[in-house]
């Protein structure tokens, strides 16, 4: 399985030589830097760890910069571990410092995104859940009301679990089944077909599916 870190610049359409018209968001991935490596042996599970977004020396804290500056890496924001990966199609050894890019990608390739779903706050349950409205006749007092919850003397208390009112939005999520449309190698960008988790700017996984 390869993977990446990249960062979601938004979406635009592109077209194929037949014609079709194929939405797709667009993703600047890596190149991101290898600054770890864990095996079964020394760590109790293998992965490989990948660093993403530079920004200035001083913004990180000084365990920060030493742990990326062990392997010659710039400050970079975003440092996340992957299991059961290899970098590239070719299973090859992984080495500290190597770089991962879109070049480890091919068109057409499946994979899997994962980031954190734009947050939309406080929301009621038509929204929140997909519940049908009340009535909206004269007199009707629950119109986008939740409805009874089902609790009474007994249990005297409200279920965990319950459908109801409250913060969506703003949780990891993972789009499987996604498709690369097209790989622009010398701008580091990936074009997947359709739409991925998060707002604009925000870091993605990206990882190869099945």
């Amino acid at each position: 399985m390869s993977a990446i870190l990249g960062k979601k610049l938004g979406m635009t359409q592109i077209f194929r030589e037949d014609g079709e018209v194929v939405p797709v968001t667009v993703v600047e991935a890596g190149p991101c830097p290898v600054t770890g490596i864990r095996n079964e042996e020394r760590d109790g599970y293998d992965a490989i760890q990948l660093a993403f977004d530079e920004v200035k020396k001083g913004k990180l804290s000084k365990a920060e910069e030493g742990h990326l500056a062990k392997v010659d890496a710039a400050p970079m924001r975003v440092v996340v571990e992957f299991r059961d990966t290899s970098i590239d199609n070719q299973e090859e050894e992984v080495t500290l410092g190597q770089e991962v890019t879109v070049n480890n990608f091919e068109t057409g390739q499946k994979v899997k995104v994962a980031g954190i779903t734009i947050g939309k706050g406080f929301q009621g349950t038509v929204k929140r859940h997909n519940f049908s409205r009340g009535p909206v006749s004269h007199g009707s007092h629950n119109v986008r009301a939740p409805g009874s919850i089902g609790a009474s003397a007994w249990p005297a208390r409200v279920f965990k679990g319950m459908r109801l009112p409250g913060q969506m939005g703003n949780k990891r999520a993972t789009q499987k089944g996604l498709e690369i449309a097209d790989i622009d190698a010398e701008r580091n960008l990936l074009l997947i077909k359709g739409s991925i988790p998060g707002h604009r700017n925000s870091i993605v996984e990206i990882r190869t599916d099945g």
